[in-house]
């Protein structure tokens, strides 16, 4: 019998949370967006993006760590890699700059673990700590979500984000409490 992977998960009062400058957006428009994205595809071709999905417990339920911008759009913290970069390097540095402190004090500790799904983009399972803490900028929220409410939800969370239970079915949560 083939036993499934274990992810332990923490309460969410372990972490702690802060708040850092904003991250602008590199476009004032979607038109912008997408001529600077050509411009890149001409000059580079495709390039790969990784995503972080950072679990945490909440009611002794799992849910997953999510960015809002705004008060509709919702992602997963990760973004594009540089021309030749690692995978597990070029996530450890995204989630660095969008929830690491800005404090040589406070270094997160980002243990990268499985790639869960591969549609255009990787999604990596992050195994987090017991305590962690993210300092979140000004412009973003960062919600916690339960897994149930990402199921099949395409309407809200987007195609990628809705089938993250389905992703993480073949593992085992183990809720730890502190």
């Amino acid at each position: 019998m083939v036993s499934s992977p274990v992810v332990n998960t923490y309460p969410l009062s372990s972490y702690t949370f802060g708040t850092k400058e904003p991250k602008m957006e590199k476009d004032t428009s979607v038109a912008d967006r997408l001529a600077r994205m050509k411009v890149n595809y001409m000059k580079e071709g495709m390039r790969t993006s990784v995503e972080a999905i950072l679990l945490v417990q909440e009611h002794n339920h799992p849910h997953i760590l999510l960015l809002q911008i705004g008060n509709t759009f919702c992602k997963l913290p990760g973004g594009r890699l540089k021309p030749g970069e690692n995978e597990i390097e070029g996530l450890k540095r995204k989630l660095t700059s969008k929830l690491g402190a800005n404090s040589p004090a406070l270094v997160p500790d980002w243990q990268i673990g499985e790639c869960v799904a591969i549609e255009c983009k990787k999604l990596f399972l992050v195994h987090l700590s017991e305590r962690e803490y993210f300092a979140v900028p000004k412009n973003l929220k960062l919600l916690v979500v339960p897994l149930f409410e990402l199921y099949d939800n395409v309407q809200r969370y987007g195609p990628v984000i809705s089938t993250i239970p389905q992703q993480l079915s073949r593992f085992r949560f183990n809720m730890i409490s502190t």
